[in-house]
């Protein structure tokens, strides 16, 4: 089944492509040199950049003249400072601005076709030179930038930066050589970028990998030398990995290590310590040991300081009470708090609990789809399964909202990145720590007009934009999926060689093909497990064994005759080259990526209905030693659902059930849900913290319902509430309730007028219990159900309800 594009659209798309790039009223720099009246020491590399970034896309080198050319044609770039001495044409020229802080820059045009770039201070030169390029016009042989262009700006908050790890558990990191680590942080620093964070050689991770050019220890100093090149802070997360850290002989170990990596780094401006995930100490522990840690960084970086996030898996009161009776000690080498994925703690409670004095850094999770601090808001279970935790993932407007939302309680942010399959997030996130009222799609315009090309200014954004849309609501009737298909084709078959080989483009153009796939996928495979359950419904007539191997054929059709063969095959090249060209490692065995880390090529044809739990009931069902018993089975198969006369059944990953959820903060206000429920997924394994991706296995390895890889969940100890109404109010309930997801946390559920249905059990174990409920509870026709779990616990799930009338 297809479907077709409107008319009017393909024509709009058409023209949005077409559209020229040279501006209404502009300049032309193509001539022109570059002059600066400020020193070298101060520049550092920005006239390097302007020089190297413009002949990538021109051709032309401009030249640096030693005085400023009386005939205009010139590029002045200097600090504000140091403009005073220009001649008055380019003074007036950013007089008129409005004045600026530090890091802020001014962008004008001055008389005889010329430009001025000032900068408050050295970073201020670099974001000016940053915000000309994301401006300015360029193809072969041209530069030119809008006679109209008037800027005066500042960053709002102080720290902005990304961290890029080098270490094998990234999905492309660790393949970046020297050169392409400076290229992507300078590219970083384009957009306002002023910190980067680096990892050390030791985290919980494997020490290399095969895709490793040079060696860690090395690669980090590298990093460091070139943030230092460019005036960029530099910040190193660094865990916790030793067994014990009040053993004398222990801490000796961990210092003489820490001594090690400290002093090789040309430049260190903090310390991230996280307090779990990985490593657990209790805050005394803790506290006492960063001090320790802070005199070894201090020998060689005297100005900087250690920041501590309160991450923890299974939190209590007591460890969070100690832990903010340490941060407000006012250590002289203590940062400030970091807020980031798994802080229980929302963050404006935390500024509460703080001094004034004391600094909150975000630490936002701009890599995850889900399991995650700011998972994708009701993403379908079919992305879930197909694009896993960390494809690429451009969510402009969702990074936006997450950011405004939270932004007042920090002074900026450093974000987690696992790779470049957040590479547009990146570029979204800084420029709203630098200014949160610029809209998404100027910077998506900005992103497109740098790095894809002029002309694709406005068709790459509005590409890009659309990728986003393609996750919101349920896969089956998104029809906008096929129409950013659409789009990205008409970019791929209109684009010369150079943008084709893009890894940019390529990013993009493999999300499009790969979301209409999988969309045709499930509408094909939806309709083949339809069919299967027709041909079980006759068990009756054709008898149960036929009427099972027939379900089984029909099943079989979703791997045996595939469809859309040449959409997966583009897939598969463009993984290829953007392994070739980033290192990104989308499959395990062919690009070495390790399991759940952006691998998600590997699960392009991941079963999307029912049929590995319908095959294995098959194979039991089949075992059964009569045609009743069979048949029998068979109707419960196909009735699983069903509560009966009267009854109630909700699947709560289902949209169509979720309004039974209560809700807490809109999302917009509570993007990580620390005060309102959630999706979840995974069905969860005996024994297994972590399973790396969602499919139909759970508890101790048998082959489960798909609908259990989907469930509400409320995070730690924040109830789960769960409302029904137009109940029979004569009438007595019973409940048949499935627990799957991965916490298996220890649950307690009652209702609102005080009834316990059943105390702390142990979920995990079992999948399905039931219960009966109180008539009282229900007398009026209402009912709201509570799930709490204990302290330490990492929250509530619930994942199907049958409320049957006895």
């Amino acid at each position: 089944m297809r479907y077709g594009t409107p008319q009017w659209l393909l024509i709009l798309l058409i023209l949005t492509f077409r559209t020229g790039i040279a501006l209404p009223q502009s300049i032309d720099l193509s001539k022109s040199q570059i002059y600066s009246p400020t020193g070298k020491a101060t520049l550092l590399r920005s006239i390097e950049i302007l020089q190297n970034e413009v002949e990538k896309r021109t051709g032309i080198r401009l030249s640096v003249a030693k005085k400023l050319p009386k005939a205009g044609n010139v590029i002045v770039v200097a600090l504000e400072s140091d403009a005073t001495q220009l001649p008055a044409q380019y003074r007036n020229a950013i007089a008129p601005l409005p004045e600026t802080k530090s890091e802020g820059f001014k962008i004008a045009v001055a008389p005889a076709n010329s430009i001025i770039i000032a900068g408050k201070d050295a970073r201020g030169i670099l974001y000016g030179v940053g915000r000309f390029l994301r401006k300015a016009d360029m193809t072969p042989g041209k530069l030119q930038v809008s006679q109209n262009i008037a800027l005066s700006t500042s960053p709002r908050y102080p720290m902005r930066g990304h961290q890029l790890g080098y270490r094998p558990k990234t999905n492309a990191y660790d393949a970046f050589t020297v050169a392409a680590f400076d290229q992507y942080i300078r590219e970083l620093a384009l957009f306002g970028a002023n910190t980067i964070e680096i990892l050390p050689p030791r985290t919980d991770d494997d020490a290399t990998s095969r895709h490793m050019k040079t060696p860690a220890p090395q690669m980090i100093v590298e990093q460091s030398r070139i943030c230092r090149s460019y005036g960029l802070d530099v910040s190193i997360w660094y865990p916790n990995m030793g067994k014990n850290y009040v053993h004398p002989d222990s801490v000796a170990k961990e210092l003489a290590e820490r001594d090690q990596v400290f002093a090789s780094l040309p430049r260190l401006d903090g310390v991230f310590v996280p307090a779990g995930d990985p490593g657990e100490l209790e805050p005394d522990v803790l506290f006492t040991w960063l001090e320790k840690e802070a005199a070894v960084l201090q020998k060689y970086h005297p100005n900087a300081k250690i920041w501590v996030s309160p991450q923890v898996f299974r939190p209590t009161q007591k460890w969070f009470d100690a832990f903010f009776n340490h941060a407000n000690k006012g250590y002289p080498w203590f940062g400030g708090v970091v807020f980031g994925p798994w802080v229980k703690i929302p963050v404006q409670k935390i500024r509460e609990m703080l001094k004034p004095s004391i600094p909150i850094r975000h630490y936002p999770d701009i890599t995850h789809n889900y399991s995650a601090q700011y998972p994708v808001p009701h993403w379908d279970l079919t992305w879930a399964m197909t694009l896993g935790r960390e494809s690429i993932n451009p969510r402009p407007m969702d990074e936006k909202a997450i950011h405004n939302a939270l932004d007042e309680y920090g002074i900026g942010s450093v974000s987690y990145s696992e790779g470049t399959n957040d590479d547009v997030n990146k570029f979204v996130w800084s420029d709203q720590d630098w200014d949160p009222e610029m809209p998404v799609m100027e910077t998506l315009r900005d992103y497109s007009r740098l790095f894809l090309g002029s002309e694709y200014k406005e068709a790459g954004a509005q590409a890009i934009a659309a990728l986003e849309k393609n996750w919101r609501g349920e896969v089956l009737t998104n029809d906008a999926i096929d129409m950013t298909l659409r789009q990205w084709q008409l970019l791929e078959n209109n684009a010369p060689l150079d943008l084709l080989q893009n890894p940019r483009f390529q990013m993009g153009l493999i999300r499009a093909y790969f979301d209409a796939y999988t969309r045709q996928r499930l509408i094909y495979e939806t309709e083949l497990e339809q069919q299967a359950r027709r041909a079980l419904a006759s068990a009756g007539k054709s008898g149960a064994v036929k009427a099972m191997r027939d379900a089984d054929e029909i099943l079989q059709k979703a791997w045996k005759e595939r469809i859309l063969p040449d959409y997966q095959q583009k897939c598969q090249n463009l993984a290829d080259s953007l392994y070739k060209s980033i290192g990104a490692q989308l499959t395990m065995q062919k690009h070495g990526a390790m399991s759940g880390r952006g691998n998600f090529m590997d699960l392009i044809n991941m079963p999307l209905n029912d049929a590995p739990y319908l095959l294995d009931q098959f194979k039991r069902i089949e075992r059964l030693s009569s045609e009743a018993e069979m048949l029998r089975e068979i109707d419960q198969l196909l009735h699983r659902t069903d509560p009966g006369p009267g009854g109630f059944y909700d699947h709560f990953g289902d949209p169509e059930s979720w309004y039974r959820v209560v809700p807490g903060l809109p999302w917009e206000q509570d993007p990580g849900s620390l005060q309102s429920p959630r999706i979840g997924f995974g069905v969860g394994l005996v024994g297994e913290e972590w399973v790396d991706e969602i499919q139909a296995t759970g508890f101790k390895g048998q082959v489960t319902p798909r609908v259990w890889m989907k469930q509400a969940k409320t995070l730690y100890d924040q109830p789960l509430r769960i409302r029904y109404e137009t109940l029979d109010p004569d009438a007595t309930y019973r409940m048949r309730i499935s627990y799957t997801g991965r916490f298996r946390s220890r649950m307690k559920m009652t209702t609102d007028d005080g009834m316990t249905i059943h105390d702390f059990i142990q979920t995990g174990e079992q999948p399905t219990f039931e219960f009966n409920i109180p008539k009282s509870s229900t007398a009026d026709g209402k009912v709201t159900f509570e799930w709490t779990c204990g302290e330490g616990e990492r929250g509530s799930q619930v994942t199907e309800i049958w409320l049957m009338k006895q």
